[in-house]
């Protein structure tokens, strides 16, 4: 059983100083405190997410949790204020009596950072998104926030993957699954009596990589030898893996049942990874960037092209942010399957209606959210204002530079997303987790943004 929270807060030990950046760090910390406790709707979503962790097994008795859901939401966001590693977040929050006192432990000992990773788990991303919409409400009820004018933008979070070649990817489908094999050779020989050959099969890798741009023609053939090899080898051991996985001698161990379950995770990626390779360097054909596998470990990342001099392709999910003048974020959105921004622009409106009960007033986005003129004629019905430019003509009128003045605030917050709340790159692994990371980025912005404006 976990509890929500304690119903007698500890007493506050922290020694005063007189040095002003401590000082502007505690108030700080006191208002974002204070913003969560005037909201405890936040606190009871993230409860029925956390009170699953320690729910009890059938026919078991439930023990009582060290720790309240309240100490746990309150160490995740510490981890994202900071910045910091789990591991990390747990050795400032013992050693600082500050940090402590947010997270309102008392004299307990601070949790370990594999129990603060799995309660970052165990909220769901839907749950930051409610979260974040009722932390909206609070602050448009307190006439915080005037959620009548918005706008928006898209950018690219990115994923933690490596830049993504097919000569990469073969070898790591290759290294993946001979290392899963070995393991459970180690366990049952008979299982798996192969032989891997993988400092060959990394020579082949290497050699790839040093020639593939060379523009010497014996080079290039001896490179698509060594890729028809390489693309061999790949496929050789897949088929061993698959083999290993429909096996009836797993059901013996539970550890062998636990590698299985690993390998069929990867193998079939590694095996559309070795299909795409034959077909674009063997082949000659031209495979559209949907069928193309980018990372065996992060799945769901997509190739991004936004047109971007210093970076022209990106790997990782486009997001959606609708913001207030206060920049506050009233919505995002990660896109699974990346679509155009012209067809966001009603989405957008849609959420925010659905969120406030009405559409804004102001609607602010740059050229890409064009929809066409009669879909942009229909939002004009609905919104007083729909400052989305189409070209330089646009530009003639007094109306339109104001608003895009404005709209170039929300690039702004997009950078301070990134640069401090930790989205230039995503360090969670998949996609559930993806979304969550940029929901607790969000909150936590939205939650400095409020407490950096004045008092609750």
């Amino acid at each position: 059983m976990r509890l929500k929270r304690d119903r007698q807060l500890c007493f506050d030990w922290t020694t005063p100083t007189s040095r002003k950046i401590v000082n502007e760090y505690r108030d700080r910390c006191k208002r974002i405190s204070d913003l969560l406790d005037a909201n405890p709707k936040i606190l009871d979503l993230a409860h029925g997410d956390l009170r699953r962790l320690c729910e009890a097994r059938p026919g078991t008795k439930s023990k009582r949790s060290t720790y309240t859901s309240e100490n746990m939401l309150r160490a995740v966001i510490v981890h994202e204020l900071e910045g910091t590693s789990f591991r990390r977040s747990c050795v400032w929050i013992a050693e600082s009596e500050t940090l402590r006192n947010f997270c309102r432990l008392g004299k307990r000992d601070v949790p370990d950072y594999t129990f603060l990773n799995k309660c970052f788990n165990a909220i769901r991303p839907a749950t930051w998104q409610r979260i974040n919409a009722a932390l909206a409400q609070y602050a448009t009820q307190q006439g915080r926030i005037d959620p009548s004018v918005i706008r928006t933008d898209t950018t690219v979070v990115e994923a933690n993957i490596h830049y993504p070649t097919d000569a990469s990817l073969l070898w790591d489908g290759f290294r993946v699954l001979a290392r899963l094999l070995r393991e459970a050779r180690a366990m049952v020989p008979f299982l798996v009596p192969h032989r891997f050959h993988d400092r060959k099969v990394k020579k082949l890798y290497l050699f790839i990589t040093r020639y593939a741009s060379s523009p010497s023609k014996r080079r290039k053939r001896a490179v698509k030898k060594a890729l028809r090899t390489l693309i061999g080898q790949v496929r050789r051991v897949a088929g061993i893996a698959e083999k290993y996985s429909a096996s009836p001698a797993l059901s013996v161990s539970i550890e062998l049942k636990s590698i299985a379950v690993e390998i069929e995770g990867f193998v079939g990626t590694v095996w559309k990874v070795a299909d795409v390779a034959e077909r674009v360097h063997l082949r000659g054909e031209a495979v559209p960037g949907r069928e193309k596998v980018y990372s065996i470990f992060e799945q769901h990342v997509e190739l991004i092209k936004r047109g971007k001099k210093s970076k022209p392709v990106e790997f990782g999910h486009k997001v959606v942010l609708a913001e207030t003048r206060e920049k506050f974020i009233t919505d995002y959105q990660v896109l699974r399957k990346q679509v155009a921004d012209s067809a966001l622009t009603d989405d957008v409106v849609g959420r925010h209606e659905k969120q406030f009960g009405s559409a804004p007033d102001v609607l602010a986005a740059d050229g890409g959210f064009w929809s066409g003129r009669e879909r942009i004629a229909t939002l004009r019905e609905k919104i007083g204002t729909v400052a989305i430019p189409k070209n330089v003509r646009d530009w003639a009128t007094n109306i339109l530079p104001v608003w895009q003045r404005f709209r170039a605030g929300v690039e702004g917050t997009i950078s301070v997303l990134k640069r401090a709340f930790r989205l230039m790159r995503c360090l969670y692994r998949g996609f559930s987790n993806f979304v969550s990371a940029v929901g607790l980025g969000v909150f936590c912005h939205n939650l400095v943004s409020l407490a950096d404006r004045g008092e609750t």
